[in-house]
């Protein structure tokens, strides 16, 4: 099954809907993306805006998800910035803490006031 986002005109994801894969078949029996966008254009009455997106990440760095922006210069799928002070991550179109997390196993919180991490209290 094929997956496509469903985008508002500033390229944000309103929803995510399946295609199956046969709607996106050429003449020659290869996938197009634009066949899907074509048969998701006519269901929805004409909506306009569709990206096809990966559920493994095999294109377009992360699965689409609802508040993702889709951005054409990297061609990705960015989530929504967790806080001010993260960086994004060429690589993989995801936040990075500008600090590490800690890898002792214990469990903690980014604490932005502080712009690091802290020390959850035991459950």
């Amino acid at each position: 099954m094929a997956h496509f986002a469903k985008l508002d005109k500033n390229n944000v994801v309103l929803e995510v809907h399946v295609v199956h894969n046969n709607e996106l078949l050429d003449g020659n029996g290869q996938e197009q993306e634009w066949k899907g966008v074509w048969f998701l254009q006519n269901w929805s009455g004409g909506y306009p805006y569709w990206k096809q997106t990966s559920y493994n990440g095999s294109f377009r760095k992360n699965f689409a998800g609802i508040g993702y922006t889709y951005d054409p210069d990297r061609d990705a799928f960015i989530p929504p910035k967790p806080y001010p002070s993260w960086v994004l991550n060429e690589q993989t179109c995801l936040w990075d803490a500008p600090v590490a997390i800690p890898t002792d196993g214990k469990r903690y919180q980014w604490d932005e006031a502080t712009t690091s991490w802290v020390e959850m209290a035991a459950a």
